[in-house]
Order: C-alpha cells, then sequence, then structure tokens
C-alpha cells in the first residue's frame, strides 16, 4: 500500500493530501529513507513522521485491506516514539 494511504487510513495524518504534501517535503521516512508518496510500505516497515511539532515513530504490524475506523487504528501500528521536535531559532 502507498505510504500516503496508508498514513491517512490508520489515522496517523488526518487526509491523505497532508501526507502527500509531507513526502514532497521530506518530513516521512520509512527505514530511515525519505519517502516518496507512492512508496510501498510492508509489514514490519518503521516510519517516522515529522508533522505539527512531533516526530513519531511507528511500526507496521499489518496492513489493513480496506476502511479502519478511528477505534481500530491502532490493531495496524505499534507506536515506538513519539518526541518534541527542538527548533533553532
Amino acid at each position: 500500500m502507498r505510504i500516503d494511504q496508508l498514513l491517512n487510513k490508520i489515522c496517523v495524518i488526518k487526509t491523505r493530501s497532508i501526507a502527500n504534501q509531507a513526502c514532497r517535503k521530506g518530513l516521512i521516512e520509512i527505514n530511515n529513507q525519505v519517502a516518496k508518496a507512492s512508496s510501498t510500505v510492508k509489514d514490519g516497515d518503521t516510519i517516522s513522521v515529522k508533522l505539527n511539532g512531533y516526530k513519531t515513530v511507528i511500526k507496521i504490524t499489518q496492513i489493513p485491506q480496506g476502511n479502519v475506523s478511528k477505534k481500530n487504528a491502532l490493531d495496524y501500528y505499534e507506536l515506538l516514539t513519539r518526541e518534541a521536535l527542538i527548533l533553532d531559532v
């Protein structure tokens, strides 16, 4: 599944277009490599997302086959870390 679709389906990012823009800006990584919006994600991949002042790292445990409700979204990934980004001014 494409990274922009997956992040939207499992409720990590609110919309697919936001996920697409984040990929274009280099804010999303798959297994420590900058991801394009069309990059394919597999079970076991580690995804890093830098948005809204936080760096969130998740591990995909399962790829959803259809739509996912918000309450079931955590069944598809494991939260590894979430830390505030320090911005140098």
